[in-house]
């Protein structure tokens, strides 16, 4: 099992000592005028100036992007938040997703506190050596998997409490899986098959499953569009692909399914930097191509229109050997990452056309999750 741990980052006054020195930025006087103007304008302080690089030479659509708060408070409007646990629950995600035979991970085990499921029996995990033989046991059920991923069921976002762990750790390292029980039992936890990633997803990154984030629109006659996209992985070797975990993101052609050229980290980890490599693997990223790119698109199309008054929800897929597999999905995703993937949402056809509009009439009105959705084809 690989820790996850968590960088302080680097402090305001080191941010400023590489934006003084970064050759790539605008100058001084451009950044002072350019945000300023954003304050005056936004009538609120302009964060995400730096967060979507702004500063950087040849960012001149500055009004493109939109500020976190405003992106943050979009999605009540459009998820109603009586249903909201079919996607923030991962149990009740594969329950409900796997009636329909979507491609998901496959579940080996789960848990609530000490009580323990497998294949339908359940039983009381007392402690920490049972723990280990009931790890031992589903490992040698499941002999076609040397490593499982463990995750929060509950509400857990950027990677936090993710792990990975190997069957040769419960012998060589004991220590780490006493840890995981210490961990586990305060909560719910699911144990899931490692999705064996494809060939060529493996170029960019094989430490970690790489994973496209989508963000889908559904209109009030169920028409379902996907917005946007952007690949995610570790920028070190970590099996965590979330920018909050040290991740890197790059912005999709959202039609051809190729990489854009530039890829970012979070500021408090890479500051300034923007990578167009990988800089572990050294794969190049404009016009990387992502296989099964238009099957990923139809996967989350169909997980969109089958949940009525959930209309704006972000998607996390992966890229299977044999196709894509429906990872997660978020009701309240971090949608700044789609923001500064497509160059602001400002440049999206979609968002500026049918989301922006739809937003403004439910905001208007006060009224937030629409009272009747038509799904089609369930």
């Amino acid at each position: 099992m690989q820790q996850i741990t968590y960088r302080s980052g680097i402090t305001k006054v080191q941010f400023i000592t590489e934006l003084l020195k970064d050759p790539d930025r605008k100058s001084m006087l451009k950044i002072f005028y350019e945000f300023t103007y954003l304050m005056i304008v936004l009538k609120a302080f302009p964060g995400h100036y730096f967060s979507r690089y702004l500063f950087k030479k040849g960012k001149t659509n500055i009004r493109n992007y939109f500020p976190w708060k405003f992106l943050y408070g979009m999605k009540s409007y459009f998820n109603n938040k009586e249903v909201r646990e079919v996607l923030e629950n991962k149990l009740y995600f594969d329950f409900f997703y796997n009636q329909f035979s979507l491609n998901l991970p496959k579940i080996l085990m789960f848990n609530h506190r000490k009580v323990f499921v497998i294949a339908g029996r359940s039983f009381e995990v007392k402690n920490n050596e049972d723990f280990k033989v009931v790890l031992k046991d589903l490992f040698k059920t499941n002999s076609q998997s040397e490593s499982m991923i463990v995750k929060k069921t509950y509400w857990s976002y950027g990677g936090d409490k993710v792990f990975k762990i190997y069957e040769d750790q419960l012998d060589k390292n004991p220590d780490l899986i006493d840890q995981l029980y210490s961990v586990i039992i305060k909560s719910g936890y699911l144990f899931q098959d490692v999705v064996k990633q494809h060939p060529e997803m493996n170029k960019l990154n094989s430490s970690c499953l790489n994973t496209i984030r989508f963000d889908t629109y559904t209109d009030q006659t169920g028409e379902v569009d996907v917005i946007s996209g952007y690949l995610r992985m570790s920028y070190r070797n970590s099996h965590v692909d979330n920018i909050s975990s040290g991740g890197l993101m790059v912005g999709i052609n959202i039609q051809t399914g190729k990489l854009k050229k530039e890829g970012f980290s979070n500021l408090k980890d890479a500051g300034v930097k923007v990578f167009t490599e990988h800089p572990v693997t050294k794969t190049v990223f404009l016009d990387f191509i992502i296989p099964y790119f238009s099957q990923a698109k139809d996967l989350v199309r169909r997980a969109a229109s089958l949940m009525p008054d959930l209309r704006l929800v972000g998607w996390d897929v992966a890229i299977g050997e044999s196709g894509p597999v429906l990872i997660e999905g978020n009701s309240d995703y971090e949608n700044t990452g789609n923001d500064l993937a497509e160059g602001g949402y400002g440049s999206n056809d979609i968002f500026m056309n049918k989301v922006l509009p739809e937003y403004r009439i439910l905001k208007n009105g006060k009224r937030k999750q629409p009272k009747k959705v038509f799904i089609k084809d369930v």
